[in-house]
């Protein structure tokens, strides 16, 4: 019954697979070198012999905030309930959509879709998953009283009524969604969206069932309480230690499903994480150490995987508190970040210098560079020195403020680094401020920060998943850039029904940006791990990550 599964999918994941970036060149994350050491995959290829025990232990980077898909926003979260809840669409190891709850969908006008739901689909307990699930969860992600940290993502489909509903200015039942009956769902746009069903692939979009929610409220993601139509359900939580996952067997695709049990790890600490796998308790690491990259290809080739990511990290300025309210005190600091040294030196490992909030990987994106980022660097810092002496700062008047990040000792690098070209260069005093990862994402949600580490990484691949970020309704970085100009930008760009109108509207966007500087670029991602050869099916070519535990199996 695995056949197909193993055969289109062999020895990817296995070995080294570098989809490296030299400086200046561009990630082509579908373009992933295969394993050196692995035959060639055909289809007259032996199959290999999956190992006795199927289990898979994942490092996860911090303990998750919560598996409610409606009440996330964090990368640790969605890994998690990609494996337990599933929404209409997935994806395969290459990102290509796939259906998921839905076994099918229509438009004829991309603002009417309708999904045909699978007559087969159960929740964990054995109730059919229906269109009326959906839509009770499409209405509790955009309903006031949920809270939801990732309602404006709701708003940014269109769907209708979703924006007045947010606002509090329309009942949650009048959005743009209905069960036409058990098995189809009918969904309204408030405009033409072409790429409305690639947006149904995120986790907050994905169903609860409305009375395991109803009888427990908040308790309702404790093992004992969950009940989730993906293909595995929660079985063990130990907060800051584990949470264990086991197969569930009313899942559509149980029958195609080979690891029967997957462990996340809430490991901040890379050094931990890399040696917890070189002694073998680890198959797929979510980091590396930086100071260690070197050593492990060069020591264990087979195992380190780097491959193309849509993501970029950031510093987010708060544009409503001093002294970054002023821009040329943002454009200072900005300028002073040598993104050279923090991409090929501190980083080093194929990550590129960033001069936009959208990588340069992102299908149909191509901006024009900022007139900051043609400069060198050492252009760079004159222009901030004059600048932060324009806005009054100097050694009669030193600059000093304070950076926030979450626990991570990568991102402390990073930090320390900054800290240091800003010293050298302005005479500014840094104070590093870490927490841990719940409590940072509060303290930036609420503004109360100067400077923010900061790293998004798509929801779909397209543009604006990127740049509704910096709209003013944007609770995750929106609200501390508060542009109207930007807002009307992206409005016009999100509802627009050309391509090419949009493709300027985007890069007029980033120009705002670039001239506005709410936030630092500071290198687009590549994703870099240690990946056990003996992980098989692993989506190297996935630029969003996307990895479903199912999809996945263990070699001997």
């Amino acid at each position: 019954m695995y056949k197909n599964k193993i055969t289109r999918s062999l020895f990817v994941g296995a070995g080294l697979s570098l989809a490296l970036v030299g400086c200046g060149e561009q990630a082509e994350p579908k373009q992933a070198a295969q394993p050196a050491a692995a035959p060639e995959a055909t289809t007259e290829t032996a199959e290999p012999k999956l190992a006795a025990v199927q289990e898979l232990v994942r490092g996860n980077g911090t303990e998750v905030a919560t598996i409610d898909p409606h009440k996330t926003q964090g990368v640790p979260e969605s890994h998690v309930i990609r494996d337990i809840l599933e929404g209409l669409v997935n994806q395969d190891a290459d990102g290509n959509l796939l259906p998921g709850a839905a076994e099918s969908w229509e438009t004829s006008d991309n603002q009417t879709y309708t999904f045909h739901l699978r007559k087969d689909a159960q929740w964990s307990n054995g109730d059919p998953v229906t269109a009326e699930d959906f839509v009770y969860s499409f209405q509790r992600l955009v309903d006031p009283n949920t809270a939801s940290p990732y309602s404006w993502y709701m708003e940014y489909t269109k769907m209708k009524n979703a924006k007045a509903i947010i606002a509090g200015e329309a009942d949650k039942s009048t959005l743009g969604v209905k069960a036409l009956d058990d098995h189809t769902l009918v969904v309204e746009l408030d405009s033409p969206v072409p790429y409305f069903v690639m947006m149904m692939g995120h986790q907050s979009t994905a169903p609860v069932h409305k009375a395991t929610v109803e009888k427990y409220g908040d308790q309702w993601t404790k093992p004992e309480h969950f009940v989730g139509n993906g293909a595995y359900v929660l079985d063990e939580w130990v907060v800051n230690e584990r949470l264990t996952l086991k197969r569930n067997e009313k899942y559509w695709d149980n029958a195609d499903t080979i690891i029967n049990k997957v462990t996340f790890l809430p490991i901040e600490n890379q050094v931990s994480e890399m040696n917890r796998f070189l002694s073998g308790e680890i198959h797929i690491t979510n980091e590396l150490p930086l100071e260690h990259y070197k050593r492990l290809t060069k020591e264990h080739p087979e195992s380190v995987s780097v491959v193309g990511n849509l993501c970029t990290y950031y510093y987010l300025f708060n544009t409503k508190k001093a002294p970054f309210d002023d821009v040329r005190v943002r454009k200072a600091i900005s300028y002073t970040i040598d993104r050279n040294v923090v991409a090929n030196a501190i980083m080093g490992q194929g990550q590129k210098p960033a001069y936009f909030l959208t990588p340069e990987i992102t299908a149909g994106f191509d901006p024009e560079m900022p007139a900051y980022g043609k400069m060198t660097q050492e252009e760079r810092n004159a222009e901030a020195q004059r600048l932060l002496a324009e806005a009054g700062y100097g050694a009669d008047n030193p600059l000093d403020f304070s950076l926030l990040y979450n626990t991570s000792e990568n991102h402390k690098k990073v930090a320390v680094a900054l800290g240091s070209m800003w010293k050298k260069t302005l005479g500014v005093d840094v104070t590093l401020e870490n927490q841990e990862w719940k409590t940072y994402l509060s303290t930036k949600d609420s503004g109360d920060f100067q400077i923010a580490r900061a790293g998004w990484c798509g929801d779909y691949n397209e543009a604006s998943s990127f740049l509704t970020l910096m709209k003013s309704g944007n609770t995750t970085g929106g609200i501390h850039y508060d542009s109207k100009a930007y807002d009307e930008i992206m409005e016009k760009a999100i509802t627009s029904k050309s391509e090419e109108e949009r493709k300027a509207l985007y890069a007029e966007a980033e120009k705002l940006m670039a001239n506005d500087m709410p936030l630092a670029p500071i290198y687009q991602y590549v994703k870099s791990r240690l990946l056990s050869p003996k992980v098989g099916g692993f989506p190297s070519n996935n630029p969003e990550e996307k990895i479903y535990s199912k999809d996945l199996y263990i070699i001997e």
